[in-house]
């Protein structure tokens, strides 16, 4: 008796059959017995229910600047199958889309159309700085390359190397899947912007 794995109804849950107990077996309590299904059953709230299914429909927005989006779009092939994270639609207008992969260089003259993108984006979004460049300007120290893109843009997850691979960047997304059902708030809500 001691070693009967716990019911819902040891922790003071009450099932539908419990609280009615002239009531019959229902047609799925007949499949399996109630302590089966009780055993079974998964409990979760209505938040993680949520950002499950939002780390499931994360839409990415085609955003390549540089080199770096040779290794991006190779993430959409049968080798790396991006789609198994639900995440193959990359969307062409920001409005459909809820991550923005920013791989690669971001020239000055890039830096207003990036916000403008970012900013007509639905909340909640994300932002991937994909490579050394869109990191910390990566070996461009000059006047014309932005020193990171997290100088206009919050910026959730940094993948590094000069370019990443493929595998990188799917290490980042599996992060921000992590970070958001964990509950971590998106950059913007935590006002991770650096100063320019």
């Amino acid at each position: 008796m001691a070693d009967r794995p716990k019911r819902l109804r040891d922790y003071g849950l009450q099932s539908e059959r419990l609280l009615w107990p002239t009531k019959g077996p229902s047609e799925f309590e007949q499949e399996m017995s109630a302590d089966e299904l009780e055993h079974a059953l998964g409990l979760t709230t209505l938040e993680k229910a949520v950002r499950w299914a939002q780390t499931k429909s994360m839409w990415p927005d085609t955003f390549g600047l540089a080199c770096c989006a040779i290794e991006m779009m190779s993430i959409v092939s049968s080798r790396y199958d991006i789609a198994r994270f639900g995440m193959e639609a990359f969307r062409s207008s920001p409005r459909q889309a809820d991550l923005l992969i920013v791989s690669g260089r971001v020239a000055h003259k890039m830096a207003a159309p990036l916000r403008q993108i970012y900013d007509q984006m639905l909340e909640p979004k994300w932002v991937i700085a994909m490579g050394a460049c869109a990191s910390s300007g990566g070996m461009f120290n000059n006047y014309t390359i932005l020193q990171g893109v997290d100088r206009i843009v919050p910026v959730d997850i940094y993948v590094p190397f000069c370019p990443p691979r493929p595998e990188a960047l799917m290490e980042g997304i599996i992060r921000l899947h992590e970070a958001h059902q964990a509950g971590l708030p998106p950059a913007y809500e935590r006002k991770q912007v650096a100063a320019s």
